[in-house]
């Protein structure tokens, strides 16, 4: 199924859903100038239901900035409907998908989006509330090694945690050979089938950062502040799990030595800055406070101490602040939420404007997020595919093109016209 979006100045509640309407005259000149400007005071922020709580940004922009809207004529098309439980997409050499499935299998998609195998032989996951299979990550020299990594909840000992391994792909044979866990954000929970995380990426000198959640129940919401635990971080390792070289906390008594940065409450969006290297985050807020966050080492996130989110009984969380020296503020943050889930940069020019730009796969806000960032802050925003009525669980981009997955089991190609 195909649609076509021609896309200038609309009426914003119109655009804000992602619908084709066409627009002329006066609004399309203004909208044009706007865009080519990069001036987005012009419109309103797509955002207008009250926010969960009265708290006020840090700063100017931190949150509902003002809309921006794509001009460059671009099509969506549904390349497959019948994925079951996809939670990553990733795109392989000869350009087919290889897609996680959250009982526990991958699949490899033809680039039509039919089912070209089904991968077994991975080690058993705990696929109960949020757990299962997450997501996965080509190695670098994967067109000779054919490793790959991937992370999913584990069964462990008396509970469960998020979990990294590797394996040789033989896509042939359809199954992974010679699966082991590299690493286990300990400890393990027996009270929690929530906030695993998790995204993983390669950085340019292949080491793997990983980030894990903090588990939502009350006696894990703590340990994301604590360095001897694994709960709400992103971790920064080798391909063999071991903690990367120059690691913030390598040397640090009491810390684990993976530990990248902290105070994360359940992070799923993970991508590389295509031109700064910088490393981007998105995590989910409680009622209110879904986070996107510039990732430095060493720096402290602030779950649960800060927070732009209030607990989903309505009560106010910890000493309800939102500010505190030693902790980091978001570069962007939601209220009401985005239900952040993956992400990843435009990393061409294809369609021109998106270029650098980060989306965001949201879940019950049933839309992608794209935003506009300029100089490390968020300067503009759209909503695109709201007309979808769906949750988008993952985004990958290549070749120009943006591919998504949602938790109806659909795949979809985002591509210039």
């Amino acid at each position: 199924m195909k649609k076509i979006f021609y896309l200038s100045a609309v009426a914003l509640t119109v655009f804000s859903f992602g619908c084709n309407n066409n627009a002329t005259g006066s609004d399309a000149a203004d909208l044009a100038e706007a865009t080519a400007s990069k001036d987005t005071s012009s419109l309103p922020p797509l955002e207008t239901n009250p926010a969960n709580s009265d708290y006020k940004p840090a700063f100017p922009g931190q949150t509902r900035i003002g809309a921006v809207k794509t001009t460059t004529p671009y099509q969506v098309d549904q390349l497959a409907k019948d994925l079951g439980k996809p939670w990553a997409v990733i795109i392989l050499p000869d350009e087919k998908f290889l897609i996680t499935e959250k009982t526990g299998y991958m699949q490899i998609r033809n680039t039509d989006g039919s089912l070209a195998k089904k991968i077994t032989g991975l080690p058993k996951v705990d696929d109960g509330g949020q757990g299962g299979l997450l997501d996965v990550a080509l190695d670098p020299d994967y067109a000779n090694n054919k490793i790959i990594y991937w992370s999913f909840s584990e069964p462990y000992k008396k509970g469960n945690l998020t979990a990294v391994a590797k394996g040789k792909l033989n896509d042939a044979d359809g199954k992974v050979e010679n699966p082991v866990v590299i690493f286990r954000a300990t400890p393990e929970l027996n009270n929690s089938t929530l906030h695993y995380g998790s995204r993983l990426i390669f950085d340019k000198d292949g080491n793997l950062f990983v980030s894990a959640g903090e588990r939502s129940v009350l006696n894990g919401r703590p340990q994301a502040q604590q360095l001897n635990a694994g709960l709400g971080k992103v971790f920064k390792i080798t391909k063999e799990g071991k903690p990367a070289p120059g690691n913030p906390f390598i040397d640090q008594k009491d810390a684990m030595p993976e530990i990248y940065s902290y105070g994360h409450r359940n992070p799923q969006g993970l991508d590389i800055h295509p031109v700064t290297g910088d490393l981007w985050e998105a995590e989910f807020g409680p009622r209110g406070g879904d986070e996107v966050n510039l990732i430095k080492p060493g720096k402290n996130y602030g779950w649960p101490v800060i927070t732009y989110g209030i607990e989903y009984s309505g009560s106010k969380i910890g000493d309800s602040i939102q500010q505190k020296d030693g902790m980091e503020q978001p570069v962007y943050y939601y209220d009401p939420v985005l239900s952040p889930s993956g992400m990843s940069f435009y990393k061409g020019n294809a369609i021109p404007e998106w270029e650098n730009n980060l989306f965001i796969g949201g879940l019950s806000s049933m839309h992608i997020a794209r935003l506009v960032i300029k100089d490390d802050k968020v300067v503009g925003e759209e909503w695109l595919l709201g007309d979808k009525s769906e949750r988008f669980r993952d985004i990958a981009y290549h070749n120009g093109m943006l591919f998504a997955v949602t938790d109806n089991g659909s795949l979809y190609k985002i591509s210039k016209k």
